[in-house]
């Protein structure tokens, strides 16, 4: 049913938490496990921010394949640049994405927070199902 995941990473605790149950549905589907870890335009006064250096997300989407390597999931990892909700709802096109899996920070209830999440954003904009776990 799920021929390609598309899960997108980035250091967060609930991407973390989200990752035992990409695994059980990639295995459970036979799916194609593609990770994608998208890094915002730095702003110059900000640049060296150890979270989005590209040594950082190679070592992010490395970590995060090994993961999945352990689990028996040959997992393709991707790095773009740019916001995002918007971007990763262009990988999920250009994939042909089945589904898109994303852990949640749960601050649902607050309206302008809500607005402002890429999980919504991601929603509203997917051009396919989006999972997302609490």
């Amino acid at each position: 049913m799920f021929k390609i995941v598309l899960f997108p990473i980035d250091m967060s605790a609930e991407a973390q938490q989200a990752s035992p149950k990409v695994a059980e549905l990639v295995k459970f589907h036979q799916s194609r496990l593609v990770l994608l870890s998208v890094v915002e335009p730095v702003e110059p006064d900000v640049a060296g921010d150890q979270q989005t250096s590209p040594e950082a997300v190679a070592a992010l989407l490395g970590k995060a394949k090994d993961v999945f390597a352990q689990q028996g999931i040959d997992a393709e990892a991707i790095e773009r640049e740019g916001q995002p909700a918007f971007v990763i709802c262009d990988v999920a096109d250009e994939l042909n994405a089945d589904l898109i899996v994303m852990g949640c920070r749960g601050v649902g209830l607050i309206e302008d927070i809500q607005a402002e999440s890429v999980t919504t954003r991601v929603i509203n904009l997917s051009p396919c199902p989006v999972l997302i776990i609490p």
